[in-house]
């Protein structure tokens, strides 16, 4: 006679052992985020560009502004892609 295994790592929770999230849900945010941040990316943008040197948020922090959307548009891109993807291969 054998004895038991242990699992490798405790689970904690109620959550079956292969959870997934909700693909619905995130691909809804990620449309509706992408296209959100892309236009601030691109207001920020023009704003530090327009902006006077002596004027109250610097061209620095408009910029900083900007390039924060940036990336946060690039990762609303990124999980949409994977959000799409993981649909097809679920079907």
């Amino acid at each position: 006679m054998r004895p038991a295994k242990t699992p490798r790592q405790w689970r904690s929770g109620t959550e079956p052992a292969t959870a997934r999230s909700d693909l619905k849900l995130r691909f809804l945010l990620s449309v509706t985020f992408t296209p959100f941040f892309a236009v601030l990316t691109a207001v920020f943008a023009l704003w530090a560009a327009h902006t006077s040197s002596a004027a109250a948020p610097s061209s620095g922090t408009l910029t900083f502004f900007a390039v924060c959307c940036g990336v946060l548009t690039l990762l609303a891109l990124i999980d949409l892609w994977v959000v799409v993807r993981r649909r097809r291969t679920e079907l």
